[in-house]
């Protein structure tokens, strides 16, 4: 008779591959009656396949197994902080499959993943669900204990945008830019990021330029098509206008419009096309300088026509505009002539740029800077909307990052700090960027999580692709909107009881009050701060 174990797990374990579970009780929490709420199960069982069996009054259990990723590129060790699970390559939960009817076991082992997800609000009350693993001969099961507290979460305010890569997709799916199955994968893939608290999405008005090396190109996919006639320009809004439809009614409401300039020095114009007397061809790129009087009349005539539409469709307040990528001191010189004709075309709109030298954000050429959250101290207080992000760079001083060989709790802690400073956006570069750095190579993200060895695993992408044109997703992505939750809870809390309030629930305990860089390293700690939230919003209800 083969012998099978179970245990119960929050969703910030993270199972390693051939490695044991820890005996953690966790069989019982409490959420909000519209969020999402995960759990996992570790099996232990000396057989090849089992089947599983729920039982519960709440049908919005969706499961998936916990797949294994390699990753050839881990952690940066010249400058990763020591809060990480290993610093070593190999292979790392990561991926998540929708369970088919049997599951397979991997040297008798599997970790399952459980989520909560109703499209309506849950019934208040106590909900117990009880799994059944099961072979062909033998049968174990557990419980979890369910409570559903009657109050939702507060509607999320954080602009977050997670780079949306359509050109990645196109040549994932092999499709057409604008064909009818392109949009129709784009609408999947905003759909889930949306779901995971995307609400504002990259708007390729013309080519994005980003990640690319100098002189080299990305797939065209360009949203207005611009014609030339003698010396004259002309644009067409078709394709944007399918975007912002598409955008909607997938959920995204606000619209950030790709840098009108090079990233890293906005020295160049973007790869912008054009039909010119008849022919297409490349109107400006790389040797389009900065100083280009002929790009400065282009985008003076282009934002005219753009600002026109905007405002018919009541979408001013809901774009950002963007200079140029991760500008620094080197290319103020450069940055100073973009940001002021943008400044001048663009005006009454939010102006953002990543950028973490507060030096540079005190020549006030940029209305709201987005600092990385390993130099954000500078920025808390002396600006007037605090935005912030983190990429590839931020391992060090313990702040939060989703990488593969981070803890989970490392990528969760977020939502506490965004809460705690008040901070109204929130920026990554890396959605579905399925490339090498420089976006030199297509990569296959099955194989390669990486970037070609260029970015520790989980920096570029949090989605697969499915063969179907949906994505897969990974548990970062899932612990990452876990973060979002907590933030919103907290939001939801001060709407009940005052701002004053929630701070002192969320801070109650600690020896040193909660920072990007200071706060417990303790899965315990991020699940109890987050039930005594829930039990100071069921008691002020």
């Amino acid at each position: 008779m083969a012998d099978i174990s179970l245990t119960l797990l929050s969703s910030l374990e993270k199972v390693m591959r051939n490695e044991p579970a820890e005996n953690i009780d966790y069989n019982r929490f409490s959420m909000l009656n519209n969020e999402k709420k995960s759990f996992q199960l570790y099996i232990k069982a000396d057989s090849e396949t089992i089947s599983l069996d729920i039982k519960s009054d709440l049908n919005c259990i969706k499961v998936f197994t916990v797949e294994y990723m390699p990753s050839g590129f881990a952690i940066n060790k010249k400058t990763a902080d020591d809060y990480v699970l290993r610093s070593k390559d190999g292979y790392y939960p990561d991926l998540l499959l929708p369970v088919e009817k049997s599951i397979k076991l991997e040297n008798g082992c599997r970790t399952l993943w459980f989520e909560i997800d109703s499209e309506n609000p849950l019934a208040a009350g106590e909900h117990s669900i009880e799994l059944t693993v099961s072979d062909d001969d033998t049968a174990a099961g557990t419980s979890v204990m369910v409570e559903v507290i009657d109050c939702p979460l507060e509607k999320q305010s954080l602009i977050f945008t997670n780079w949306f890569h359509t050109d990645c997709l196109m040549q994932e799916y092999g499709v057409e830019a604008f064909s009818e199955k392109y949009w129709k994968i784009v609408e999947n893939y905003l759909r889930t990021a949306v779901r995971h608290g995307m609400n504002c999405v990259l708007t390729p008005l013309f080519t994005p330029s980003l990640d690319i090396a100098v002189g080299g190109e990305r797939p065209t996919v360009q949203l207005v098509d611009v014609t030339v006639t003698k010396g004259k320009y002309t644009f067409n809004f078709d394709k944007l206008l399918t975007w912002i439809e598409t955008a909607q009614k997938c959920g995204i409401e606000y619209f950030e419009m790709a840098h009108f300039f090079t990233q890293w020095g906005a020295k160049f114009a973007p790869k912008i096309m054009a039909t010119v007397n008849g022919k297409y061809k490349k109107l400006f790129w790389w040797r389009t300088l900065v100083i280009s009087r002929k790009y400065k009349k282009f985008l003076t005539q282009f934002s005219t026509e753009l600002n026109a539409l905007l405002e018919s469709l009541n979408l001013k307040n809901k774009v950002l505009i963007h200079v140029s990528d991760e500008p620094n001191m080197s290319h103020i010189f450069t940055y100073r002539i973009a940001a002021k004709l943008i400044h001048k075309l663009f005006k009454g709109y939010k102006i953002i740029d990543a950028l973490s030298d507060f030096k540079f954000y005190s020549t006030g050429l940029i209305d709201t800077p987005i600092p990385a959250n390993n130099h954000i101290e500078p920025f808390i207080g002396k600006v007037s909307e605090l935005w912030t992000y983190y990429c590839c760079a931020q391992d060090d001083k313990y702040v939060s990052n989703r990488f593969f060989s981070i803890p989970s709790q490392r990528n969760r802690v977020l939502g506490y700090q965004l809460y705690k400073y008040d901070v109204k956006g929130f920026l990554h570069w890396g959605y579905n960027f399925w490339n090498t750095r420089y976006s030199k190579e297509k990569i296959n993200p099955y194989e390669v999580t990486d970037a070609g060895g260029f970015f520790q695993s989980g920096d570029s992408f949090v989605v697969y692709p499915k063969a179907d044109g949906t994505p897969l997703c990974s548990l970062r992505l899932k612990v990452f909107y876990d973060g979002f939750q907590d933030m919103m809870a907290l939001q939801t809390l001060e709407k009940l009881t005052g701002r004053e309030n929630a701070l002192k629930v969320l801070e109650q305990g600690l020896d040193n009050e909660l920072t990007f860089f200071e706060y417990p390293h303790s899965i315990e700690w991020q699940l109890a701060t987050r039930e005594r939230i829930n039990k100071a919003i069921k008691e002020n209800l």
